[in-house]
């Protein structure tokens, strides 16, 4: 799986400017932007000083607010030279994207106050899209973009977002700008960047619908792996993403993680959770590592992370995981990691971890 990001920023802006240019003659100070508050003028804007904070944030890497500055129009900018400057910041971030390496994250607070270059890229599409959309409603101009790009925003920053019967209008319907037959009217909306959770010498990196799907289907998922990876335990755990995905029940904090080493940027296997906690604060957890990497403590190091983030939330009490009997390695790693063996089966034992 390739990163084309950087690609799509840069097709969403054509195809922004390509339904605005015909109107730059008219009036965009005073018509509002759709059912905006905004006018049209004051919303382009806005798309602008989007892709350029965006771009800064990722570049300057900043990890805990966003980069102090911002930009303004000449006096006397009209419309066309609005939509150059939205060219211009586009081609900023689609550059900002390309360069920027496949760990890198910066600041940005929804909701795990970070994202990467997908999560970047994906919230300047999301902007673009979507204010244009609301300009062309407001000039009575026609304005779809294609559904791949549509698609590339709700596979990144909506993984709790149920595929509709088309990317562009589930999009619309998940940010409160139109109608989906069976679903109620969204009021309040916001998306969703993936989780990250950093251990000594990994970093656990939320997989988000995109790359569970090209997991699901034996692509690598955008990450860098080592000899043997990934395992077949997480190719299963992808699929599983995916259906909880469709269905409309995925949580993406309790899905699959990726184990990555920073040192090197290489995968070294996967972990996660087989669902949201139950009702009485159970959460499953599974593991897998890629044969080349076992024997040196990644998984006790990745299952102590992400079942200390489970159980320091309120909605988690106790932490489980079933290891098959003859699987000797896999019961060392759950012992190591704090473990209590609280049954044994005819095929496999189950361990628990609770709160302290």
């Amino acid at each position: 799986m390739r990163a084309w990001s950087g690609t799509q920023v840069e097709e969403a802006v054509a195809g922004c400017l390509a339904a605005l240019r015909p109107a730059v003659d008219r009036d965009w100070e005073t018509v509002k932007a759709g059912s905006s508050d905004w006018s049209c003028h004051e919303t382009a804007f806005h798309v602008a000083e989007c892709l350029i904070g965006y771009a800064g944030n990722l570049a300057g890497r900043a990890q805990h607010a966003y980069v102090p500055f911002e930009i303004s129009l000449d006096e006397g900018t009209d419309n066309a030279g609005l939509l150059h400057v939205i060219e211009t910041t586009g081609a900023l971030l689609a550059a900002t994207v390309r360069t920027a390496p496949p760990g890198a994250r910066a600041f940005h607070p929804y909701p795990f106050r970070s994202a990467d270059r997908e999560g970047f890229a994906a919230m300047g599409l999301a902007e673009v899209l979507l204010h244009t959309h609301d300009i062309a409603e407001g000039l009575a101009l026609d304005y779809a973009p294609q559904e791949e790009l549509a698609e590339f925003v709700l596979t990144r920053i909506f993984p709790h977002v149920q595929p509709g019967p088309d990317a562009w209008s589930t999009l619309l319907w998940a940010t409160g700008r139109g109608d989906l037959p069976g679903r109620a009217p969204v009021t309040e909306w916001r998306w969703h960047n993936n989780l990250v959770i950093p251990s000594e010498r990994l970093v656990l990196t939320g997989v988000r619908p995109a790359e569970a799907r090209d997991l699901r289907l034996g692509g690598d998922g955008g990450f860098d792996w080592v000899e043997g990876g990934p395992f077949e335990g997480t190719r299963d755990a992808a699929g599983m993403l995916v259906k909880a995905y469709e269905a409309g029940v995925h949580r993406p904090e309790f899905g699959v993680f990726v184990m990555v080493r920073p040192e090197d940027g290489r995968a070294v296997g996967g972990i996660g959770f087989h669902g949201a906690p139950d009702e009485e604060g159970l959460a499953e957890i599974g593991y897998d590592l890629a044969e080349s990497a076992r024997g040196q403590g990644y998984a006790t190091e990745a299952l102590r992370a992400l079942s200390g983030w489970a159980l320091a939330r309120d909605d988690v009490r106790t932490v489980f995981a079933t290891v098959e009997r003859a699987n000797t390695p896999s019961h060392a790693v759950v012992t190591r990691a704090g473990f209590t063996k609280v049954s044994e089966g005819e095929d496999e034992f189950a361990y628990e971890l609770r709160q302290a």
